[in-house]
């Protein structure tokens, strides 16, 4: 059980596995109030900089769970690099079934709510580890504006309209499930280009490096393609962001 080598690739000069900076994630962190000793459990930790570096600034503890075993050697050695090696943990493993062994202060997917099937079905995978009166964190994508045709849809690897929510879309859902929002952070159109335009470097340098390699060709067909869907449509029509939701 392990992450296609493809994202791995893709992913390589990446510490944070999604459209944050590292001053996103410091301000996400101070936002929802975390305190010393504060327990968190991170599914699909990716290389675990969330963990880290919230361990770092804010002396808490916690557990991270990721399929990838490249991205958990990561995660285990920037927490040794930030010296926060003994309150932090990394398990390989599917988070799509992980369960805290004790309820955590804070449990958060931050951006790959497939392993619940959906918005949803993840608020209810992190309710199993939530002690109550805990906060969860749900990174999540929704539209910023209406995809108008199948090209621009395709282009944003999604199938229909309703395969995401707009922002209030989404602020209806956690209310529907009985969630208040006590915070949000927002990606920006500056920190989605980080995020993306780093993952072309990554794949011109691997093919420059590997050009007789099996992945070559999808992965050279992929920057030929995706940097124009980017520009045309997704940065446009995308939006992603991390909501702090509090059970009523």
């Amino acid at each position: 059980m392990d992450l296609s080598r493809s994202f791995t690739i893709r992913e390589s000069s990446h510490r944070i596995i999604n459209p944050f900076t590292p001053e996103k994630l410091a301000t996400l962190g101070a936002a929802i109030g975390l305190r010393p000793g504060a327990t968190v459990l991170d599914l699909c930790c990716g290389k675990g900089e969330m963990l880290c570096t919230w361990s770092r600034d804010h002396g808490i503890t916690g557990t991270g769970v990721d399929i990838s075993t490249v991205f958990l050697a990561a995660a285990r050695e920037r927490a040794a690099g930030l010296g926060v090696g003994e309150r932090v943990t990394f398990t390989h493993g599917n988070a799509s079934t992980y369960v805290a062994g004790e309820p955590v202060d804070v449990a958060a997917c931050v951006g790959a709510t497939w392993i619940g099937g959906g918005t949803a079905g993840t608020v209810a995978l992190l309710e199993r580890s939530l002690r109550p009166g805990g906060t969860m964190l749900i990174g999540e994508v929704f539209w910023r504006a209406e995809p108008p045709g199948q090209e621009a849809l395709e282009a944003c690897h999604a199938t229909s309209r309703d395969d995401r929510e707009t922002l209030p879309g989404l602020f209806e859902l956690f209310d529907g499930l009985g969630y208040d929002v006590v915070e949000m952070v927002l990606a920006d159109e500056d920190s989605w280009d980080r995020y993306v335009a780093a993952q072309w470097r990554n794949l011109r340098t691997w093919l420059d490096a590997n050009p007789d390699d099996e992945l070559a060709p999808e992965l050279r067909a992929e920057l030929s393609r995706e940097p124009m869907r980017y520009v045309r449509f997704q940065r446009q029509l995308l939006g992603w962001g991390v909501f702090a939701l509090m059970k009523r």
